[in-house]
């Protein structure tokens, strides 16, 4: 489903955007200083599957990462992504634990 979509850093709006089927996935973000705080994961009813969830976030992490900044993952389903997945857990500052 996220194939052929096109991750979209809307910095304008402080959001990733990936546009899927005519829906749009958002996950919102704060920036200060070198940490990224998500703070909030809106996919539409219409696309919604553990799937999607997990590419999407996979999607805006490969982002972050090549910004080499550290990630705080202020939403619940968001931290829930990061425990399940090791590799992103070494993105999150000195002292946060998940």
């Amino acid at each position: 489903m996220t194939d052929t979509a096109e991750l979209i850093d809307n910095d304008f709006l402080r959001q990733y955007e990936l546009k899927v089927e005519n829906e749009m996935a958002v996950i919102e973000y704060s920036l200060q200083e070198r940490k990224i705080f998500l703070t909030k994961m809106i996919i539409p009813e219409a696309i919604r599957t553990s799937d999607f969830e997990k590419e999407f976030l996979a999607m805006v992490f490969e982002d972050i990462k090549e910004r080499n900044i550290s990630v705080v993952p202020t939403s619940p389903e968001i931290a829930k992504f990061v425990r399940s997945n090791r590799k992103y857990k070494r993105m999150l500052p000195v002292g946060i634990r998940i």
